[in-house]
């Protein structure tokens, strides 16, 4: 596969041969060894970089990245804001410090009522919390100050979980904010990139319909388990040991 960065737009780097293909990567794992290594070429020389990665899909994105760099690897907990009807879908997400990021377009369609999404801010809030003990065990965060940051996830759809976690990052005052994912949708990268300084995507797409698993020959949802697994075997926890 070739692995070569070309410019889309701006600040938003593709490998253009991959543009609206479908299958391409064999698993979330084999999409992060491909990101890390154009990564790897373009970060060359860029001082104290950090991966975070949004769970759970993000997790195995993140720890290839941060082998490959030779980055710390931590995670960033943004949740999305689901439909009640749908719950898997979503009308927006939430950040850590309950910074809500809304469709707006979509809250009008669902007429979801202020009192309504109140309550779900306040459920989501709970599963962020929970799952900051579950996964990062409440460690403090490093000092990102200065440091030039990676987001990374196993794609973007709307693209309002990246959002949060972007707020989240520009708050701790970082040099730079990177996004870096194996598939997004043409809009999402363009709205992404007006928020930080660098958008890698190696699949755009501009079909109509789009779906992050589409770009994956194997995709299942990871489990709690399966991520402190991961985590455990990369190394994350030795330093509590």
């Amino acid at each position: 596969m070739n692995c070569y960065l070309t410019r889309f737009k701006e600040n938003i780097f593709e490998i253009k041969e991959l543009r609206n293909e479908i299958g391409i990567f064999d698993d979330r794992w084999h999409a992060g060894e491909i990101l890390a290594k154009v990564l790897s070429k373009i970060l060359v020389d860029e001082p104290k970089l950090i991966t975070l990665a949004i769970p759970a899909g993000g997790v195995p994105i993140g720890i290839q990245i941060a082998k490959s760099l030779n980055t710390p690897l931590d995670l960033i907990i943004v949740r999305k804001m689901p439909i009640p009807t749908d719950p898997e879908a979503g009308f927006g997400a939430l950040a850590p410090d309950g910074t809500m990021f809304l469709n707006k377009t979509l809250l009008e369609f669902i007429n979801l009522a202020d009192d309504e999404i109140e309550l779900i801010k306040e459920r989501v809030l709970e599963i962020i919390k929970r799952r900051s003990v579950l996964f990062r065990r409440n460690r403090k965060y490093p000092d990102l100050k200065n440091t030039t940051i990676i987001l990374t996830d196993d794609g973007l759809a709307s693209g309002y979980t990246m959002r949060a976690a972007i707020h989240w990052a520009k708050k701790h005052n970082p040099k730079k904010v990177i996004v870096a994912v194996p598939t997004s949708p043409i809009n999402t990268a363009l709205e992404i990139s007006t928020m930080v300084n660098l958008v890698v995507v190696l699949n755009l797409r501009d079909s109509f319909y789009f779906a992050v698993a589409d770009a994956y020959k194997k995709w299942y949802d990871i489990s709690d388990e399966e991520i402190i697994q991961m985590l455990n075997e990369f190394g994350y926890y030795k330093k509590e040991e």
